[in-house]
């Protein structure tokens, strides 16, 4: 799942008449970004989320062709549902019993998709967070064993611990805007309406393992605001090869 239907507001003027997740890195719009990479992964169905401009959104994805590739629109417009009540109301449009990618659209980052998948399926986790060692006012809190523990938040001294207190130091690392999700999440979200996934992934830590999987921070940029954009696109021209799955080029629409 594609999570795009967020209105970048901090991206404006771009998102005053566009979707944030059709800004061009490398000349290649963001989703087009993601989707490779998760067709390269393996990815048969992937569900994009609309909300802002969502008109042009869903004629884009709908446009897309790749074969072997199904790709389904879940419609937020009448109410923008954050990270939680998007992956909620998209679940009925999930097919097959394994795991499910969730990528935020307005990432660019060269993980590698499917050691992360092999990674939470060895692990037996629930969900599994890509993560790295980049500066942020946010973290996840792990513990030696790479379970998530805990949040914080730097700047407002914010911090919460999972399942109460745990023994030993806890490393932070800040989230990257990437997910694995067992099948078996779905059954245990209990929130409803607006939500975030992560405060969902904070309330079950205590009793369900949570994961995270560490990729190279240098290769990952959002395109959250203008100077993001900007610098997402320095850092595309300066490595292309990190973000070129190989199918550039091969959609029709």
């Amino acid at each position: 799942m594609i999570f795009a239907a967020g209105t970048g507001a901090r991206l404006r003027p771009y998102t005053d008449y566009m979707p944030k997740a059709l800004a061009p890195v490398g000349g290649r719009p963001m989703l087009l970004r993601v989707a490779d990479k998760l067709v390269a992964a393996g990815a048969s169905r992937i569900v994009v989320n609309v909300h802002h401009h969502a008109g042009k959104l869903r004629g884009f994805v709908e446009r897309l062709k790749v074969p072997g590739v199904e790709f389904v629109v879940s419609d937020e417009s009448g109410q923008l549902l954050d990270t939680g009540g998007g992956l909620k109301k998209a679940s009925g449009l999930f097919r097959g019993g394994g795991p499910a990618i969730l990528y935020n659209a307005d990432v660019l980052c060269d993980i590698d998709l499917g050691a992360m998948l092999s990674a939470h399926q060895a692990s037996g986790a629930l969900v599994t967070l890509a993560v790295s060692r980049r500066d942020s006012s946010r973290y996840f809190l792990w513990d030696g064993s790479g379970r998530l523990r805990g949040w914080e938040n730097r700047s407002t001294r914010e911090r919460i611990l999972c399942g109460g207190a745990h023994v030993g130091p806890l490393t932070p690392r800040a989230f990257s805007g990437i997910h694995v999700i067992s099948p078996r999440l779905s059954d245990k979200i209990s929130e409803t309406g607006v939500f975030s996934i992560l405060d969902v992934y904070l309330r079950l830590a205590g009793s369900e393992p949570v994961r995270c999987f560490e990729h190279d921070h240098r290769y990952w940029a959002d395109i959250g605001s203008p100077e993001k954009l900007h610098r997402a696109e320095a850092l595309f021209r300066e490595h292309p090869e990190k973000f070129s799955p190989g199918r550039e080029g091969g959609w029709a629409g």
